[in-house]
């Protein structure tokens, strides 16, 4: 599966000046919604990711995602796995399990996100479901933005913060360069980064 043309035919790559979620500026951006815009495209990318997890022999009752990019590929992969879909989402700042969402102690979870750049959602997201005394066998993601090293991928670097000893599935490695906002080149041709995440600052 080429998830780059997928991605491509979607229209979900973008180009120009965008800030990133770390702070950091790139000429480029994955936006999974509109890939998942088409229901038929998010059920296949999802069986797919269903796929790796299962040959890897990783079972799991549950999934979660951090809200909001998270939630429609948290519920495909759920849906794919044939388990629960929940989701967490910030108040105050803090990842929060609410809704009446909950996990057994013991329960085994996996943390999906859309994409993961450096993993601190996913990471805060999986710290929420700990703290209901779930344990956490993996994340996933439709995308990696190659900082983590997923199963199967390319080695990752110091800033990714998922926890080595847990497995990362992912159907792809999107390497786009990134620069420090004191660093940037585009800054000098686009001016001020816009910000295309669901996040305030992503």
């Amino acid at each position: 599966m080429d998830i780059e043309a997928i991605y491509k035919k979607a229209n979900a790559i973008l180009s120009g000046h965008f800030l990133l979620s770390s702070g950091n500026h790139s000429g480029y951006y994955l936006q999974s919604a509109k890939a998942l815009e088409d229901p038929k495209t998010a059920e296949t990318l999802a069986a797919a990711l269903a796929k790796l997890i299962r040959e890897a022999n990783i079972a799991a009752s549950v999934v979660c995602a951090p809200a909001l990019g998270g939630i429609l590929a948290g519920y495909e992969l759920a849906r794919a796995l044939g388990v629960r879909s929940i989701f967490t989402e910030r108040v105050e700042g803090k990842m929060t399990l609410r809704r009446g969402f909950a996990v057994s102690k013991g329960e085994k979870v996996i943390v999906c996100e859309d994409i993961i750049t450096t993993g601190g959602s996913a990471t805060e997201c999986a710290k929420a479901i700990e703290a209901f005394g779930g344990e956490i066998v993996a994340f996933a993601a439709l995308a990696n933005r190659g900082f983590c090293r997923r199963v199967g991928g390319v080695a990752g670097d110091s800033s990714c913060k998922l926890p080595s000893d847990t497995p990362f599935f992912a159907l792809a490695d999107f390497s786009f360069p990134i620069y420090s906002p004191d660093r940037c080149p585009l800054c000098a041709t686009y001016g001020k980064p816009v910000k295309p995440g669901s996040r305030a600052n992503a």
